[in-house]
């Protein structure tokens, strides 16, 4: 009776809190990675934007600086045209003291629910040498910038 117990391989130590900080540091760059791609996308629609913003606003302000107020009112958004008629926009344009010149100070666009949105800052120029700066909010529409709010 004097058999030996056959050879057996040593029984392998789990390592559970390995394998759980493994899976977890995967997790962890994942998500990582998806906010720089969120990052980097965010990034290139606000870049790519400020350029038609400021397009925009320039236009807008040339045309009322002409006293073209038809064309200016073109460029308003349909929140913005709802609130005033084609003939009140012009009374309201050509009412002294008139803007005679401006200047673009700042562009800034932000996203709001994952669409963006411009302000542009505006040295406004009037009648008499009177200077304000305002806020010009500009926003996407119809496959277009437009020019939101009121402007003065």
């Amino acid at each position: 009776m004097g058999a030996g117990q056959p050879w057996s391989r040593p029984a392998r130590r789990h390592r559970p809190m390995r394998t759980g900080l493994a899976v977890v540091g995967f997790g962890v760059a994942l998500c990582c990675v998806g906010v720089a791609g969120l990052g980097v996308w965010n990034l290139q629609t606000v870049r790519q934007a400020a350029g038609p913003i400021r397009e925009t606003a320039d236009g807008f302000l040339t045309e009322v600086t002409l006293g073209d107020s038809d064309k200016a009112y073109e460029r308003l958004c349909s929140d913005a045209r709802s609130k005033w008629s084609p003939i009140g926009f012009t009374s309201w344009v050509r009412t002294p003291p008139m803007v005679t010149d401006y200047e673009i100070t700042d562009v800034s666009v932000a996203t709001r629910s994952g669409r963006p949105v411009g302000t542009v800052t505006v040295k406004v120029t009037r009648d008499g040498g009177l200077n304000e700066e305002r806020r010009l909010p500009v926003v996407r529409e119809s496959g277009g910038w437009r020019v939101c709010g009121d402007p003065f």
